[in-house]
């Protein structure tokens, strides 16, 4: 029988079942990402003009991207619409790892690994939205402009779209610094002081992320460094925070009553 309902720490399962629930936690993943990318097919249109926004006008008239084959304008809306659909059914996709993996782990715990999971997608849609009205028309319109005199500047359906949907979910990806600074000193790994005392090494992989975006250049790297540093620095203070609450729950276990 499948399994749905994320089983309780206390509750012994044989692999048997580990594996039917990790098929269906699958599966379930796969039908939702489907139906998103049909539901995404249907609505083309309505996808392509949000993926077009960002791109600068030209005299008052938006540019319009173009095409090279006859098979270009349907195999270019399937692969936005997969995209498209990968950005929605992403909280579904987080919640059945969730489900799936949090069963492993203590009542004690629990209590630190579930706000890391529940601030994830709300980090990756953060991520999602800022890229799409910050970060993607910022890049468009420094490279696009960049030498415009000199060139007959067109674009192609196939790679804007392409570099327009990594862009949004890389971005998305790169949001998760909290949560990752959060979960290796709440396991111990590190501390918050030595992150704080080595922050200059921090920037500096922030800056190295931010520079793999897709077509980043060097003004739009700094627009994405901004949120990035912002975010590990109120990390940093969270981790600091939640470090005191946990060093004061084990001092008081170790008390004699």
């Amino acid at each position: 029988m499948a399994r749905i309902k994320a089983a309780d720490f206390e509750e012994r399962l044989t692999l048997i079942e580990h594996l039917d629930e990790l098929r269906t936690r699958i599966l379930i993943s796969v039908g939702v990402l489907i139906f998103a990318a049909a539901l995404c097919f249907w609505q083309s249109d309505v996808i392509l003009e949000l993926a077009s926004h960002p791109l600068p006008d030209r005299g008052g008239e938006l540019l319009e991207p173009i095409t090279f084959s006859p098979t270009e304008p349907f195999l270019t809306t399937i692969t936005l619409s997969l995209y498209a659909a990968i950005l929605i059914s992403m909280p579904v996709i987080l919640y059945q790892l969730y489900a799936f993996v949090l069963p492993a782990f203590s009542p004690t715990e629990k209590r630190v690994v579930l706000p890391l999971l529940m601030m994830v997608p709300v980090l990756f849609i953060a991520g999602v939205v800022f890229a799409y009205f910050v970060v993607a028309p910022a890049a468009l319109s420094f490279l696009l402009n960049f030498n415009a005199d000199n060139f007959n500047v067109q674009i192609r359906a196939r790679d804007y779209y392409g570099f327009f949907s990594l862009s949004l979910i890389a971005v998305g990806i790169l949001f998760q610094i909290p949560v990752g600074i959060l979960a290796v000193t709440r396991l111990g790994i590190v501390t918050p002081q030595q992150l704080r005392s080595n922050r200059r090494y921090a920037v500096l992989v922030i800056a190295v992320l931010a520079m793999l975006l897709p077509g980043t250049d060097p003004v739009t790297m700094l627009i994405s460094m901004a949120p990035l540093l912002v975010l590990f620095e109120f990390s940093l203070i969270l981790a600091t925070f939640l470090g005191r609450d946990r060093a004061s729950d084990e001092t008081a276990m170790v008390e004699p009553k």
